[in-house]
């Protein structure tokens, strides 16, 4: 039986790549990567010249099961993404839950990740924090799940595109103009950017003092507990409302308390949590 190798690479920085990760990627049989034009170029800086194979989103259902042959059959293989951390908003998860089930030991080699690299330096609050990923594309699905997330006080990470991050500040500055914002750009590299401020100035800042280039970290600090009511911050928005049913309200009064408590409108608690976007 051969091993799956998890390894993390570089997010922006050559420099950043461990040793460990040099070593297992010269010595696994084959690397698994995104693309084989980008860690063909991370292999020839450093030297490594074990074969590649292609795994990405539009070809894993495929090349699942042939990597998890090689596997079975005693081969070691290294999975890597274009930058930082396999599995983590990048393809993988299909792989890995293959690789447990027929007794595979999987192994996962550190590495760089753009959104705690932002999160250490943002200023905000780091003790508790939820990870969403990319968000939605359509606005309207952005705003049903950020409405959510947002009346938690967990700090959240996302990864959002140059083309629609102003999108996504107008959709948080909606929702709460006040809140404080980090945006991170180019993390690791010569001209990165740590931005930390309320939406609002950010949205301000964007084009002039903030370029629309790179993909981008944005940190959302989480919400301030409200004396009398903190003891629901930690609950969905769906829980929420469903607590007040279980103890005996009727839906309609459930969601319209809910909405008082949260400063939200009856509608959006209702869409919320009857799943309507």
């Amino acid at each position: 039986m051969g091993e799956l190798y998890l390894v993390g690479t570089p997010i922006g920085n050559l420099e950043d790549m461990t040793f460990r990760a040099i070593y297992t990627l010269q010595h696994v049989d084959l690397i698994a990567c995104e693309d084989t034009r980008v860690t063909k170029k991370l292999c020839h800086h450093f030297e490594i010249t074990t074969p590649l194979k292609s795994y990405h989103d539009h070809n894993k259902e495929q090349e699942t099961e042939t990597l998890i042959d090689m596997l079975v059959a005693g081969k070691t293989i290294a999975l890597v993404s274009d930058a930082g951390l396999p599995l983590i908003s990048d393809p993988g998860y299909e792989l890995v839950v293959r690789a447990r089930e027929q007794g595979v030991t999987v192994v996962p080699i550190p590495g760089p990740n753009a959104g705690l690299t932002a999160l250490m330096a943002s200023g905000l609050p780091s003790f508790t924090y939820t990870f969403l990923g990319f968000l939605p594309r359509k606005s309207r699905d952005k705003t049903a799940l950020l409405e959510t997330r947002m009346y938690q006080d967990s700090t959240l990470l996302l990864y959002e595109s140059p083309h629609r991050v102003k999108d996504t500040l107008e959709v948080i500055a909606q929702i709460d103009a006040e809140r404080t914002v980090t945006l991170g750009r180019e993390l690791t590299k010569k001209f990165e950017q740590i931005t930390t401020a309320p939406v609002t100035s950010l949205l301000e800042q964007l084009e002039t003092d903030i370029p629309l280039r790179g993909e981008f970290v944005v940190i959302i600090e989480g919400a301030t507990p409200i004396e009398g009511t903190a003891w629901f911050e930690t609950l969905s928005v769906e829980d929420h409302v469903t607590h007040y049913i279980d103890e005996g309200m009727k839906p309609k009064a459930a969601i319209k308390k809910v909405a008082q408590e949260r400063e939200m409108s009856s509608k959006t608690v209702y869409n919320i949590f009857h799943d309507i976007h």
